[in-house]
């Protein structure tokens, strides 16, 4: 078990999105969000007291997370300082990183010195199966998005959490670094062999009662050059019954791909429900989700609405106006 409350390490995240690990986990889970450790250059910045490491082991953090999701997922030798210390002062680490913390020398040797834990979040657990294609009872609904980090991930818990209020049966099922450190469990899926991904998928989504939803935590955008794989690997090991199309309308360019542009939502929809039902033919695509953080309400608004008309299905931005109407839609499948 990870101990909380948790220090959230932005490090030297050169913008908001880099820290979106750390984001995810204010948001969802403030209780254990109790300061944040910002070096110097951070270009993020979560609203949390800035803390130093002494500050925050007085404050009675049990935990540092790294909160950035940097490209490769990569420990510089700046932040190994910072994490050294940490462990230093009895301090756990926890980390989703691509670069694990048990392949750091230095780290480990701190950690078994002051007898702190380190926790590799993005490392499977179980021996995945191949998948089976099989149909499974219960029901799924995953969000596709026209680029990474549009709010896949936001959609599912803001739907699962709507959901909850409700009193429908529902679970969120994490299958990335910050899924995982929110909820506690799930499948670090783009560390999986390639092979086995759309089987942990299956995996994570067993059968269910009939009238169970799974929120399946979205990853990357099938239009990514870099990664497409994780996407098509959740689709068809997830078999949703619906898709939720995810965008942000800001973005000039794919994200760390300066010379891609995003595809149109149009785009993706006539391209991910074919491929969805190819295991699940009843796939609908249910309603859209967009990220409008950087409009104003009334801009936001027009926007929503102009898009609804234009492409006949819900269209909400849900963490700023809730996910009601995606979960009335998911409702009437």
């Amino acid at each position: 078990m990870i101990e909380t409350p948790y220090l959230l390490f932005l490090g030297d995240a050169p913008d908001q999105l880099a820290a979106k690990v750390a984001q995810g986990i204010k948001d969802w889970r403030p209780q254990n969000a109790l300061g944040q450790f910002r070096m110097e250059g951070c270009g993020a910045d979560l609203g949390l007291k800035d803390m130093t490491l002494e500050e925050a082991k007085a404050a009675g953090v049990k935990t540092m997370v790294i909160g950035v999701a940097n490209r490769g997922g990569h420990i510089s030798d700046s932040w190994r300082d910072v994490m050294v210390r940490a462990l230093e002062l009895e301090m756990d680490i926890a980390s989703g990183l691509h670069n694990l913390l048990r392949d750091e020398g230095p780290l480990v040797a701190a950690a078994q010195t002051y007898g702190a834990t380190l926790h590799d979040v993005r490392v499977p657990s179980v021996g995945y199966p191949i998948a089976n294609g099989r149909k499974r009872s219960g029901k799924r609904v995953l969000a596709v998005g026209t680029d990474c980090s549009v709010g896949k991930m936001y959609t599912a818990l803001a739907m699962d959490a709507e959901m909850n209020k409700r009193g429908m049966k529902s679970t969120f099922r994490a299958t990335g670094q910050t899924g995982i450190l929110i909820t506690g469990h799930g499948v670090p899926l783009d560390a999986v062999i390639a092979d086995f991904m759309a089987g942990s998928v299956e995996y994570l989504t067993p059968d269910n009662d009939d009238d169970h939803w799974d929120h399946i935590e979205g990853q990357g955008s099938l239009f990514h050059a870099s990664y497409s794989g994780v996407t098509m690997a959740l689709i068809h090991g997830g078999q949703p019954d619906a898709l939720i199309l995810a965008h942000e309308p800001t973005r000039t360019h794919m994200r760390g791909l300066p010379d891609y542009s995003l595809p149109t939502l149009d785009q993706l929809r006539d391209t991910a429900l074919p491929l969805a039902r190819v295991v699940n033919p009843k796939c609908q695509v249910a309603g859209v989700s967009v990220n409008t953080q950087h409009f104003g309400e009334d801009q936001a608004l027009s926007y929503l609405e102009e898009l609804e008309k234009r492409m006949g299905i819900p269209a909400v931005d849900p963490f700023r106006q809730g996910a009601g109407r995606l979960v009335d839609a998911l409702e009437a499948i």
